[in-house]
């Protein structure tokens, strides 16, 4: 099933943070990753995650670096830092309560009024 776009766009910045806390990785290797831990259900083009890696290394979030693949291909990596990691836990703390609340709704059984 292909999310909604609308559904996806309020959440790239937190799976991208959640891929690169696994390891640094390379842009293909990130759309890859997210689409099959996914299984196709989340499919990023890189005109999406481009821009979200170069805005996370603007505030600090993430750094990038060039290395050589065993191809002979020059990449560029991006590693999380403790920055990143921080907003990574912070993210995570707000998508629970946001999904704890939508599901609640969903169910019909949001809690009472105070």
């Amino acid at each position: 099933m292909k999310a909604d776009k609308n559904l996806l766009s309020g959440s790239t910045t937190l799976l991208v943070l959640s891929l690169l806390s696994t390891g640094d990785k390379y842009g293909y290797e990130m759309i890859a990753e997210l689409d099959a831990r996914s299984d196709h259900t989340f499919t990023l083009k890189e005109g999406t995650l481009y821009p979200i890696l170069h805005g996370l290394e603007k505030e600090g979030a993430v750094k990038s670096y060039t290395k050589e693949a065993d191809t002979g291909r020059t990449r560029k990596y991006y590693r999380i830092t403790k920055k990143g990691l921080k907003a990574l836990e912070e993210q995570k703390k707000e998508w629970v309560e946001f999904s704890e609340k939508v599901n609640a709704i969903l169910a019909g059984c949001a809690p009472a009024l105070a």
